[in-house]
């Protein structure tokens, strides 16, 4: 039987709301920036004039923007909403993305060692046979796809579920980073003893030497 969700109809003021909002985390809009006049955001929704009203009062109550009766509406200088984090990663740049994958990694191969079940085991060693397969066989988009794959089973063995979502995040840019930076597999083959050792620490429980071994990964 499928599971069931119910459908949550917006009304064209949200639509509207979230429109000008997205304009606004994507800084096309910024802070102290005149929004156009209440007829020209009609005309450009295609909306009421109470429809449009309503949008500008779910604004106001999320602290997005301000109005200044007689001068107009405002974006505020001090949001309460904050750009979503999946968004913000989409423009961070390659040395901030890499050094909290390294501060992550540390930490999940350590809790992963305390906390990983005979499962978990089984995934990771399939992901890091892959990973040594495809960098022998030079194939640079498989293996970073393993090694990726190897390193979320880990932040699924730590068994924290703010980690292993973050890791997750962060997965997919990593990958396309990794693809860019390599021209081919030498770096994975180079590696591949560190992750052996990184895996028999998490095997032996060795929370400690699991985090050494991550970070001998990350200093290479």
């Amino acid at each position: 039987m499928m599971n069931t969700k119910k459908i949550v109809k917006i009304s064209l003021a949200d639509e509207v709301a979230n429109s000008i909002k997205q304009e606004i985390l994507e800084h096309k809009l910024r802070p102290n920036d005149q929004l156009p006049t209440e007829a020209e955001l009609t005309k450009v929704y295609g909306v009421g004039r109470s429809t449009l009203r309503e949008a500008v009062k779910i604004l106001v109550n999320s602290g997005l923007i301000r109005v200044q009766h007689g001068i107009g509406m405002f974006v505020e200088e001090k949001q309460s909403l904050k750009e979503p984090f999946a968004q913000r990663l989409q423009r961070v740049d390659n040395e901030a993305l890499d050094e909290v994958r390294k501060l992550i990694e540390m930490k999940i191969a350590e809790k992963a060692a305390i906390n990983r079940t005979k499962t978990d085991i089984k995934k990771m060693r399939q992901y890091l046979t892959e990973r040594s397969i495809a960098a022998d066989n030079n194939d640079l988009a498989a293996c970073v796809e393993a090694d990726i794959a190897f390193h979320l089973s880990i932040a699924a063995a730590a068994k924290n579920e703010i980690l292993a979502e973050l890791y997750q995040s962060l997965s997919a840019h990593l990958k396309k980073w990794f693809i860019e930076l390599y021209t081919d597999t030498k770096i994975f083959r180079d590696t591949q003893r560190l992750h052996e050792q990184l895996l028999e620490c998490i095997i032996q429980q060795e929370a400690k030497k699991a985090w050494n071994a991550s970070a001998r990964i990350i200093e290479y």
